[in-house]
């Protein structure tokens, strides 16, 4: 067990290159699973990069998310989570949350939605095909199927899409932009969704007036209101189940992880196949293999440009043979442990005929992504629909030509010109 502290390494070890997972985390897999970092914000903490040394801090309840709210902790972004945001909780507090949103995000919900996400994705594409090639996949197509789709299950009108799209933008800036413009975006986003909320206060009977609402489309409510947003705003008036900052917090982190991170993985998959022709043409000829290949995408494509979401540890533990002590803040690489070569075979080889291994591209544990059924229902949607439709998609732009998000804790490119 090493007990001592070596020298920090600079984390992250540099920007990100597209979808390519810098080599310094197999580096550290091999020789220093466990590794001492130094972040741009908060200082110096630990840096897990093994699959089965992920797990565990996911896991295990000595390693807090609530510990590590509103501190200056090791992170990559200039603003700590706000201790009423759920992802900042732990239990029972963060199981009181999440239970109140769990049950829209269920396997069998997000199959209710298949059909209206079908038809969204099949509108979009028509769009595409009618304004003629060059298309792009990101402002055309991934954007708006995401979030047309996340906000008819908050259950509210279609708003202003591009001004939601640069706020979120903005509050996952890590280097874009400054502490004051993220702190305006927040503000933004905040005051966005308490007009929505004080609109269901306004009319409680459901979200979507008859007119907005897709005829057959939504899945029927079991809940004082027929909409996510509708009950959570009855779950914090009627039944005192939130407080008033939950409320809003949480409402804005649907908005802004529910679809900005399905958005991105959209554009990042069809970069990936569209970048390997062999693999493009596999899937196109085997649709009916759509939901494996999806899982072994999500294991293969690194989203997060660096490990976040710091845990501190509550007591004294041991992980892959280091200690760490009470109060330190401990960092996990998903990315990384998807590259797990003592868990997954060849794993820095995209096969989409990979089955059973369990990646962990949703995270693990009590912070789990709740919404990783709807994700994963968008993601098999919007890749078959687009492959059914264009069977010679092609990019219009050579693969370095590509433009990618900077300063940002998400990878993705900002435009993906197609031609078909």
């Amino acid at each position: 067990m090493t007990a001592g502290a070596p020298s920090a390494r600079r984390y992250p070890f540099g920007p990100p290159e597209r979808l390519d997972l810098h080599p310094g985390y197999s580096l550290l897999r091999s020789s220093e699973p466990v590794s001492r970092v130094r972040l741009p914000f908060g200082g110096e903490g630990w840096l897990v990069t093994r699959y089965e040394d992920v797990k565990t801090v996911l896991a295990d309840p000595r390693f807090s998310r609530a510990e590590a709210a509103g501190r200056d902790i090791p992170r990559t972004r200039p603003q700590p989570a706000k201790a009423t945001s759920i992802i900042a909780m732990d239990p029972p507090e963060h199981t009181r949350v999440r239970s109140l949103i769990a049950k829209e995000f269920t396997a069998r919900r997000a199959e209710r939605w298949r059909a209206r996400a079908t038809r969204v994705a099949h509108g979009l594409l028509d769009g595409i095909q009618n304004r003629g090639a060059p298309g792009d996949l990101v402002e055309q197509y991934a954007q708006p199927l995401s979030i047309t789709v996340l906000l008819e299950v908050l259950g509210v009108a279609h708003h202003d899409h591009p001004a939601l799209i640069a706020a979120a933008r903005t509050v996952l800036a890590t280097t874009s932009h400054t502490d004051g413009q993220i702190t305006a975006a927040r503000r933004e986003l905040a005051d966005h969704m308490g007009s929505l909320i004080q609109e269901r206060r306004d009319r409680p009977a459901g979200g979507l007036a008859a007119g907005d609402r897709p005829a057959g489309d939504r899945p029927a409510g079991d809940r004082p209101a027929d909409d996510l947003l509708g009950g959570l705003v009855a779950a914090r008036d009627a039944q005192g189940r939130l407080t008033e900052g939950e409320l809003i917090d949480l409402a804005v982190t649907l908005m802004v992880v529910g679809w900005e991170t399905t958005a991105c993985q959209i554009a990042n998959f069809a970069y990936v196949l569209l970048s390997r022709p062999a693999q493009l043409d596999w899937l196109r000829r085997r649709l009916d293999r759509i939901e494996p290949a999806v899982e072994e995408l999500l294991r293969f494509t690194p989203m997060p440009a660096a490990a976040e979401f710091a845990r501190v540890a509550t007591r004294d533990v041991e992980v892959g043979g280091v200690l760490i002590r009470r109060g330190e803040a401990v960092l996990f690489a998903l990315p990384s442990a998807n590259r797990d070569a003592t868990v997954f075979r060849s794993p820095d080889v995209l096969d989409l005929a990979r089955r059973g291994e369990q990646h962990l591209a949703f995270g693990h544990g009590p912070h789990r992504c709740v919404g990783a059924q709807l994700a994963r229902m968008e993601l098999q949607v919007a890749l078959s629909c687009l492959l059914g439709r264009f069977p010679e998609l092609r990019l219009a732009v050579p693969g370095q030509d590509v433009p990618w998000r900077i300063g940002s804790a998400l990878r993705s490119p900002t435009r993906l010109l197609v031609r078909w």
